[in-house]
């Protein structure tokens, strides 16, 4: 006896999942000089004077700031070390 022929009915479909970004939000504090902003702002996220300091302004004038987005473990690195700098940083999901 021949074995029928079962023919399967499973599609398959191609899912291109991408990770979400997330947003490193600096707070305005009215406790750090703004000079002392920038300093960190240079030293932590490798950015230029000029851009740290386009960033302070941010938070100074409008209280936040988005200062980096990426991956969520180097947005959590950035947000733990920019508050042992005692700056107020949070995080956003970015969308």
């Amino acid at each position: 006896m021949a074995k029928p022929k079962i023919k399967p009915e499973i599609g398959t479909e191609k899912v291109v999942s991408v990770s979400p970004h997330w947003n490193v939000v600096v707070l305005n504090d009215p406790v750090n000089y703004q000079d002392y902003v920038v300093i960190v702002l240079t030293n932590v996220l490798g950015v230029s004077h000029t851009q740290a300091k386009k960033y302070m302004l941010k938070v100074h004038n409008e209280g936040r700031a988005i200062v980096w987005t990426g991956k969520l473990e180097r947005a959590e690195m950035i947000v733990l070390e920019l508050q042992q700098w005692h700056l107020s940083a949070q995080l956003e999901k970015n969308g």
